[in-house]
């Protein structure tokens, strides 16, 4: 039998976003995926995002790949999408956009200029639903882009192999 492995993969704190506490070795027994829920998410992406540990792997990927800032950005949208009140609101939209809509900002999301466009306009009434078209254009690039790369990756197929192992 093998030896627990250390995943290089596998799935660091996410302390801004309220994700579980993925451990990063094997030998953790709390929180980790389960093989049955890492091998679901090369069957959609959907299946991928649904996951608080397949959210928690692919933003570890996103961050080798220099485009962590995407998922960070989904996932600060889908906080606000919960929040109702309208003051908290207002604040969480502008800190959006300061962190990831704002050409000054390190952490931009790539947008094209009809969805800044709508934001701008979105920008003079904020609400819950300020973000909605550029949330939806990064799910999809990263649908379209870094998900294949992910599920095509050594860091995932050796995720599978270490969840396997552990399960003989």
């Amino acid at each position: 039998q093998k030896n627990i492995v250390k995943i290089n993969l596998v799935c660091a704190t996410e302390m801004n976003n309220n994700e579980p506490n993925i451990c990063t070795t094997l030998s953790c027994l709390s929180l980790k995926p389960t093989l049955e829920d890492a091998c679901s998410w090369s069957i959609s992406f959907e299946k991928l995002m649904k996951s608080p540990s397949g959210r928690s792997c692919f933003r570890q990927f996103l961050r080798t790949e220099f485009s962590e800032e995407n998922m960070m950005f989904w996932l600060a949208c889908e906080d606000l999408k919960k929040e109702t009140n309208k003051t908290v609101v207002e604040e969480k939209v502008r800190q959006i956009y300061e962190d990831f809509i704002s050409i000054l900002s390190p952490k931009e999301v790539s947008l094209d200029s009809r969805v800044r466009d709508v934001i701008n306009h979105n920008m003079l009434e904020p609400s819950s639903q300020t973000f909605d078209d550029a949330q939806q254009q990064i799910y999809t690039l990263m649908q379209r882009d870094s998900y294949t790369r992910f599920i095509n990756s050594t860091d995932y197929a050796d995720l599978l192999q270490s969840l396997s192992c552990r399960n003989q």
